[in-house]
């Protein structure tokens, strides 16, 4: 029996049933009129109030009857009738997922086996009428009819507009059904052909649609989420726009995007930065094995302070004191005295400071670099020059489609950064806060205040908004830093700035034992903690000095994000841990 004569039938039969309700009166359907005689003493027995309350009765019973028709009727369509399709949709079974045999294969591993993947944001006009196969969240569903649908399907930013009909091939209306049902985010792969339609299509960034033929639900996500991703993919100017135009769009903030970091890390712009911050990693790394560097491994887990000071996290190391490393710094000049000439390492880094500002983290990744010195402390500067021009222009050419996913969201001007990289002491930079009205301790460090007022004047008069500051006075470096020749006050030690931030400390080394342990005990470090460390130096070692910088922070300042957070995949801050 065909659907639709099945539900008129059972309607039909529904509204002739007769329910007694006290008097026996008996209701008439639209479909059939029943005259039954009753005598004048009961018609004289109901009044017109509960007359109408009794045909409100049995309307309300009418259309239950008629409501339960049809889902008893859905149901047996479900059960009685096969859908001849049924092969082309569905979940995907636990045992298929479980990397089955081709002998045990169900209908989606039968259906992708012999198929190559493409990546949505490989889909383009040069696939026109070509048959691909697709993995990816369904981003937003939109039915337009019992027998037409249309499903968004993102996957790593990238999104494409999919089309379910019964017109296709091999698509029935219980496939549509299935598709419209779909949750948001839910894993799918799909199967259609690609088409190019004639006007732009408006939400997408793939300009093509997937005539879909076969769709399966790889994992299914919960129906409701606790953040929707394309409210956390919203601008602020997007926001601001609905506002004054009387719609207010929910506005999701930091706390929240944190606490379900895993969805919020779905968005364009956050697939966008951490592809940003590994291009980062990986042309630190390709650069400075070019120029002879080796890549190590330190512990993170020692015995004293690495960098001086008392904001270490302090452990139990199998009934010894220790603590996390604050740097590589130790084991990295060790590894000079070890004769490897020139060494790196990405790793964590660990900082128990509890600093509630935007630039800090009590854990972030750091790259360190440490390398003998020829002749002048400056060929340490002319590395940092040129990793980081190679890498500014590395970004600026391989990351545009991500540097354009966060400009949506995050609007930003382009860093300006010259070829060859400004450098300027200490001495010249607290004069040009002098002469602009800003008084510093010329032998102190420079506040937040001061480094930003300086990138402004330095952008003002070489417009630049990157730069090398360095001669700093020692009394405000590690124990570990070498005193200026010419004068005891200043060290052979830098800092570099972005957008008038500090994102790079360096120095050249102490090397000699004697004066090591010395400064050592001036910074307040108990010189047995790191007895190691100083004995290592009375073996012979060359001149040395290296640099340290934060992942997080060269993101940030390029892309003028605003927060460090954003740049951290799971940040650590002194009020969080988890997830």
């Amino acid at each position: 029996m065909g659907f639709n004569c099945f539900i008129k039938f059972l309607l039909f039969f529904s509204s002739l049933f007769v329910s007694t309700i006290e008097l026996g009166v008996a209701i008439s359907s639209s479909y059939i009129f029943i005259d039954i005689m009753s005598s004048e003493s009961e018609e004289q027995q109901l009044s017109k109030k509960a007359a109408k309350k009794e045909a409100a009765k049995q309307e309300k019973l009418r259309r239950r009857q008629e409501a339960a028709a049809l889902a008893s009727a859905a149901s047996s369509l479900s059960v009685e009738e096969d859908d001849p399709y049924s092969s082309n949709y569905g979940d995907v079974s636990l045992p298929e997922l479980k990397s089955c045999s081709q002998t045990d294969a169900g209908q989606w591993s039968l259906a992708i086996s012999s198929m190559e993947w493409t990546p949505v944001g490989a889909l383009t006009q040069d696939l026109k009428e070509k048959e691909v196969l697709i993995r990816g969240r369904v981003h937003i569903t939109r039915p337009v009819s019992k027998n037409m649908s249309f499903v968004v399907v993102r996957e790593k930013g990238f999104t494409v507009q999919c089309l379910v009909t019964t017109q296709g091939e091999g698509v029935s209306s219980q496939m549509v059904k299935f598709v419209a049902g779909l949750n948001r985010e839910s894993i799918i792969d799909a199967i259609g052909v690609v088409s190019v339609p004639g006007n732009p299509i408006k939400g997408t960034t793939q300009q093509v649609e997937i005539h879909l033929r076969k769709l399966y639900c790889v994992n299914k996500a919960l129906p409701t989420l606790p953040i929707n991703v394309d409210d956390a993919a919203r601008s602020d100017a997007e926001i601001e726009a609905a506002l004054l135009s009387g719609d207010k769009l929910p506005r999701v903030n930091q706390d929240t995007r944190l606490n379900f970091r895993v969805l919020d890390i779905r968005t364009p712009s956050n697939q966008g930065i951490f592809r940003i911050q590994c291009q980062v990693g990986t042309i630190f790394r390709q650069f400075l094995l070019s120029e002879g560097f080796v890549e190590i491994h330190t512990p993170k887990l020692i015995a004293g302070s690495s960098e001086g000071g008392s904001a270490v996290f302090k452990l139990d190391y199998k009934g010894q004191p220790a603590c996390l490393a604050q740097s590589p710094q130790l084991h990295k000049q060790m590894a000079i005295c070890g004769d490897f000439g020139r060494v790196f390492e990405i790793g964590p880094v660990f900082r128990a400071e509890d600093s509630y500002t935007h630039r800090h983290l009590c854990e972030f990744t750091g790259l360190d670099v440490e390398m003998e010195i020829k002749k002048h402390y400056s060929e340490v500067m002319d590395i940092v020059d040129r990793l980081f021009v190679t890498m500014f222009d590395g970004m600026n050419e391989r990351c545009q489609k991500e540097l354009e996913a966060i400009g949506r969201q995050y609007p930003f001007e382009p860093l300006k950064y010259k070829p060859k990289t400004l450098r300027l002491t200490f001495e010249e930079g607290v004069q040009m806060l002098k002469d602009a009205g800003v008084e510093v301790d010329p032998l102190g460090d420079l506040n937040t205040e001061a480094e930003r007022k300086l990138g402004q004047l330095v952008l003002e008069k070489y417009d630049t908004e990157f730069y090398i500051l360095h001669r700093y006075p020692l009394a405000v470096r590690p124990f570990y830093t070498m005193p200026c020749y010419d004068n005891a006050l200043y060290s052979n030690s830098f800092d570099v700035f972005i957008r008038g931030e500090e994102i790079i400390s360096g120095a050249q080394r102490v090397h000699v034992p004697e004066f090591l342990a010395e400064r050592a005990q001036a910074c307040g470090i108990d010189v047995n903690t790191i007895s190691t460390y100083i004995d290592s130096f009375r073996y012979g070692v060359p001149p040395h000095g290296g640099f340290g910088v934060g992942l997080e922070r060269v993101v940030m300042l390029f892309c003028a994000l605003g927060n460090i957070r954003k740049t951290s995949l799971f940040p650590r801050d002194p009020q969080r841990i988890a997830p």
